[in-house]
């Protein structure tokens, strides 16, 4: 069968409007940090009342991070939440004694995870104005990301996960996002200046399911591409959240043929092509556009496979009992990321390629063996030390 992707194209976005940001005296305190306040100016007739509501806003200045490597910068876009893991495994959401709360949220897992391996990283979306919304850009500040570009929503609160942990580890989700505030950014409060900035530019398709965040994830890929950035997509299918599994489907799609490297893995093959086998080379051969560097299939324990124009292969994963499973996935993209955004010739020389996803498997590896998607997170050294054990 022929896959058919959906059109994308940038010339129909609308650019951006200029904004300027001014700092305003005073600032809110809400748990451990200090955020400063911030309004927004958009040339033109605001397009909506909570537009022109204040809005508050993560300064570089104020957060206390390290200023961003231009030359290697990933900057992950997408939704930041609150994910509640059952403290045992193997039980109902109802049925579980307690919660660990953990943050969590696919782009910034990546941002996280890229700052831990020693990478540079930024994150880029909205929160609510709230303890939680606070306490993650408190987590971002103290993993080295850099948080300039988060959002905080007065009127909508940070998104909340309940997850199921199965008895082998992999989990079912329960969400409250109606709406929540990851869901409400809008184009006008894009850093446009740290997107253009970036190596490699990473998103999700959460993003893409409701406006205005539509709006805002399509300005910014193109800003992104027009600046020359690698764009790295990872459809992070979770299918409760979209109206319909066909609605999915061509969410996922129609940004599909924009994307440098794409992630996926082998569940969301079966998902895209409608139940074909996602072993089979020449069904995954279908989900690769002309302009794509490189395809990414990944197998939980069992590796990754991978795919570009010239060559394909797989890589073996790395042994490890898995507890939670969540974050796994974006270890591996982290993984990866980390090391194209220091050298994209790794795409065109496959000893090199698969030596940079072993380790990428490794992170994925490590990160299952504890609860919690940033809180296991694995820095360089326990990798590398992992990959020397498993070769010993």
């Amino acid at each position: 069968m022929a896959l058919h992707l959906g059109a994308f194209c940038f010339n129909s976005v609308a650019s951006s409007p200029r904004y300027s940001v001014n700092r305003i005296s005073g600032s809110a305190v809400l748990g451990r940090g200090t955020v400063r306040a911030s309004a927004f100016s958009a040339s033109g007739p605001v397009g909506s009342i909570r537009c022109s509501r204040l809005q508050g806003k993560a300064f570089p200045g104020d957060n206390g991070s390290p200023e961003t490597e231009e030359s290697s910068l990933v900057v992950c876009f997408g939704e930041m939440l609150i994910d509640f893991v059952p403290t045992i495994s193997g039980l109902a959401l109802a049925e579980a004694p307690a919660f660990k709360k953990a943050p969590g949220g696919a782009p910034a897992n990546v941002a996280v995870g890229i700052a831990r391996l020693g990478g540079s990283s930024a994150f880029i979306g909205k929160v609510g104005e709230d303890e939680f919304g606070y306490m993650l850009a408190d987590i971002l500040k103290e993993n080295n990301v850099n948080n300039e570009g988060m959002r905080f929503d007065p009127g909508a609160r940070t998104a909340l996960a309940f997850v199921t942990l199965r008895n082998d580890g992999e989990r079912e989700f329960m969400f409250y996002r109606n709406p929540s505030a990851d869901m409400l950014l809008q184009e006008a409060e894009l850093d446009f200046n740290l997107i253009r900035k970036a190596k490699i530019f990473h998103y999700g398709s959460i993003s893409l399911i409701t406006e205005p965040c539509k709006s805002a994830h399509i300005a910014a890929a193109k800003a992104a591409k027009e600046a020359g950035v690698i764009l790295s997509y990872d459809p992070n299918l979770r299918l409760p959240l979209w109206p319909s599994a066909e609605s999915a489907r061509e969410g996922i799609l129609s940004i599909w043929e924009i994307a440098d490297i794409i992630k996926i893995s082998e569940e969301e093959i079966s998902f895209l092509t409608n139940g074909e086998d996602p072993y089979d080379d020449a069904v995954v051969r279908k989900l690769y556009h002309p302009n794509l560097k490189l395809l990414l299939v990944t197998e939980g324990p069992d590796g990754c496979r991978y795919y570009t124009k010239e060559f394909s292969g797989r890589v073996k994963g790395l042994k490890a009992e898995a507890v939670d499973t969540t974050g796994a996935g974006d270890a591996f993209v982290a993984g990866i990321l980390s090391q194209l955004a220091t050298d994209l010739s790794l795409l065109q020389e496959e000893d090199r390629l698969r030596d940079a996803l072993k380790f990428a498997n490794a992170c994925g590896a490590l990160t299952v063996m504890e609860r919690g998607a940033i809180p296991a997170l694995p820095t360089r050294e326990a990798v590398q030390n992992a990959m020397l054990k498993s070769v010993a």
